[in-house]
């Protein structure tokens, strides 16, 4: 090593925080623990793709000065591993705070592999105006760590099967986690989970829910009292979502001034389900911006429907949504940076694994955030924080 690079490793090394070097080898020992088979080639493996600031292909990650081994250990860690995702699950779960509801948010993103004709159980997606595409979906369950900023912390990243749907995936990993949690959650889904199908599936986990509803969306209210005649009805009145003169009564209206998104306003049904959940009791919000900070745009009226025991303030429920965005970065930032959809391997199983690594590098790199240096490339700002 150059006498230039000993200096800047020494320059860093001396301001790290001992505490959060510590507790960032404490997490990786313990992870190192768990792991069974070619743990060392996986840990090689996870350290070349923190370091690496950019890679052509999968196996350049063998060039990579923290990788001890020949490149062919880049496939051989996917494919003599066996990650127990089982006790790795209730490892990260232990890292969440118990003093305060946690807040989690889940959904699912795309894996194209539209040319491996080969690889085994691809489904096939596509949307409205869009080409169809073969591939693989994922689903991921995160905890958000903070009331700003982008981090999203995976705690379950699975791939979904032919035989699944987001739905049922996400009902199954939410379920896993809260078994593992000691108290309850808020966990909050995208419009794709605001249906009936989800609501029924999540009925007994032990889970506040906050999810958002379509705006051409049908909700029926409580049922009026059985009359002694025929059969007991099941809905009661009919609202639909974007057709105001539909709307019953709010049975409360809250207005709060937001710093960021300025006057929003903040209204309530109680009572209300979805035709095929009529035992599914939901609180119907509509979260509505009346004056924008700054001139910017109105943003179009949010519905979102909460279930669960104990409801927060109605102005908390429309931030809590918001922080669902964090998981959105954190796809992006694994596909972009992790590498994470980089590889283009024939192997299901080798793709499944190198997908449960995203998880795990995403814990670590925020277990070592407060100790990071920002070095931007010539004429990019610093960053600071």
């Amino acid at each position: 090593m150059r006498a230039t690079d000993c200096r800047k490793v020494n320059e860093v090394t001396s301001n790290i925080d001992p505490m959060v070097f510590n507790e960032l080898q404490q997490f990786r020992q313990t992870l190192y623990d768990c792991l069974g088979n070619a743990r060392d080639a996986l840990f090689d493996l996870m350290d070349a793709v923190l370091v690496s600031a950019c890679i052509r292909s999968f196996v350049n990650l063998s060039q990579s000065p923290v990788f001890r081994r020949q490149w062919s250990s880049t496939y051989a860690a996917l494919r003599d591993s066996r990650l127990p995702r089982s006790k790795l699950l209730k490892f990260l779960v232990q890292q969440l705070p118990t003093q305060q509801q946690p807040l989690l948010a889940g959904d699912a993103s795309r894996w194209n592999r539209p040319a491996a004709q080969h690889l085994k159980d691809r489904t096939l997606s596509g949307r409205v105006g869009h080409a169809t595409s073969a591939g693989q979906s994922y689903s991921t369950l995160a905890w958000i760590a903070e009331a700003q900023g982008s981090w999203a912390l995976p705690l379950r990243h699975d791939r979904i099967t032919s035989f699944e749907t987001p739905a049922s995936k996400a009902a199954f990993q939410l379920k896993q986690v809260t078994r593992q949690l000691a108290v309850r959650p808020l966990a909050i889904y995208d419009r794709g989970y605001g249906n009936a199908s989800f609501v029924n599936q999540t009925a007994g986990i032990e889970a506040d829910l906050l999810l958002r509803i379509v705006a051409n969306r049908y909700v029926y209210g409580a049922p009026p009292a059985y009359r002694g005649r025929g059969a007991p009805a099941k809905h009661g009145h009919k609202m639909k979502l974007n057709e105001p003169e539909t709307w019953s009564i709010p049975s409360e209206i809250v207005e709060v001034d937001d710093p960021k998104f300025g006057r929003v306003r903040v209204s309530r049904w109680s009572a209300y389900h979805f035709r095929k959940s009529p035992s599914r009791a939901m609180e119907l919000l509509r979260v509505e911006v009346l004056e924008t900070q700054n001139s910017k745009p109105r943003l179009t009226p949010l519905w979102l429907a909460w279930l669960g025991e104990q409801m927060p303030p109605l102005e908390t429920l429309g931030l809590h949504y918001v922080r669902r965005f964090a998981l959105e970065h954190w796809y992006r930032f694994a596909k972009q940076r992790l590498y994470w959809t980089h590889p283009q391997f024939s192997s299901l199983a080798a793709a499944e694994q190198w997908s449960s690594l995203m998880p795990l590098l995403s814990w670590q790199l925020w277990l070592a955030r407060q100790d990071c240096i920002d070095y931007p490339f010539p004429g990019k700002p610093l960053r600071i924080g």
